[in-house]
This record gives structure tokens, sequence and C-alpha cells, in this order.
């Protein structure tokens, strides 16, 4: 089970985060659909609405700071088309050890949307190394008023297949709980999670 976690870790950050505010456990803030591409792919998609500007919610998305009030413990940030994205939820981890977890930077457009790929480590199951090149997350950023701000998360590459539909149930429930550690963090200044 354990191996599980880090798996969906490594694909799509900050994904098993818990909202500690009643007011966000309560109030659904984040949705999920899944939609085909055709018969033999999905995308996950997932949608919330922050009542923050823009450039709050893309520097959250672009800086070690953002990263780290509220997305993992430790954050390297090399923001550039063929950046990286480096981070590990272990506050007595290192960057650069066999807990980090890399995303490679693909292509942005600023405060628009930004494209990232995992590097797939031993850690993942076989039936996902073998579908490395078509795993993306691409996150789009829309400014609905001057405090108000919609991201919506495509995960794309998934396979129409039972092994990733039940993968993909993990990524759900664990990708909604991390975006609601956004939206706290966000609108209220505070960490939902300590590490």
């Amino acid at each position: 089970m354990k191996t599980s976690f880090l798996i969906i870790l490594i694909i799509f950050p900050c994904l098993f985060l818990y909202s500690q505010d009643p007011k966000l456990q309560t109030e659904k803030r984040v949705t999920s659909t899944i939609d085909s591409t055709n018969k033999k792919e999905l995308v996950l998609i997932q949608e919330f609405i922050i009542n923050v500007p823009l450039d709050s919610v893309w520097n959250a998305y672009t800086t070690k700071k953002g990263w780290e009030n509220w997305a993992v413990a430790l954050a390297e940030v090399d923001f550039k088309i063929n950046g990286k994205i480096r981070t590990n939820y272990n506050k007595n981890g290192r960057i650069g050890d066999s807990t980090t977890i890399h995303l490679n930077i693909v292509n942005y457009v600023p405060k628009k949307i930004i494209t990232l790929q995992a590097e797939l480590t031993s850690n993942f199951p076989n039936f996902m190394k073998k579908d490395e090149k078509d795993l993306y997350n691409i996150i789009s950023f829309e400014n609905i008023t001057t405090k108000k701000t919609k991201v919506t998360s495509y995960g794309v590459g998934y396979k129409n297949n039972p092994k990733y539909l039940s993968l993909m149930k993990f990524f759900i429930s664990g990708n909604e709980k991390s975006y609601l550690n956004l939206i706290t963090y966000l609108e209220t200044g505070k960490r939902s999670i300590n590490y």
C-alpha cells in the first residue's frame, strides 16, 4: 500500500494532503470528471475556483516558496521550459534523495498553462513505465475576476483498462484533498498540513 501512495505522489504532486478547514470539508470546492480522448485513453479533469488573484495561484505553482507553503516539505524549482520542479514530502529528507519527485516542465504560457511530465522511477509499476511518454499533467489558469481564479488540471495519458481505472480512484481522491489544501493556504494564509 505504501508503494501505491508513492506512485500516486510521483505522477501528480501533492496528492494526499488533507484539508483541516471544516468549511472546505463540507463544501464541494473541487470537481472531478473522467473523459475520453478515444476508446483507449482517458483524461482526468479536475477543476476548482480559488478566491484570490491569478498572480497568487500562479506563484503557488511556479516558485519554491509556493510549493513549500501548500504542497510539500521541500521544493527546488527551476521554472522554465525544459526546467524541473523537484519536491520531497519528507522534511527530514533532501532534494535528490530516493524519495524526490522529479517533474519536467515541458512548456508553459505565463499565467495561462503549464505542462508537466513526471520522471518514472523504479517505484512505478511496469504497466505505467511502458506508458511514461504518454503521461502528462496540463494545468490551466483562468482569471475569473480580479480576486477569483479558476484552475483546471488535465491528467492525460491514462489507458482505459482495469489497472488504470483502479489507479484513477486514488488520483481523484488524493488530488481533491491536495487542491483543498491549496485553496486553504491561498484563501487563509494558513497551511492545512505541517511537515
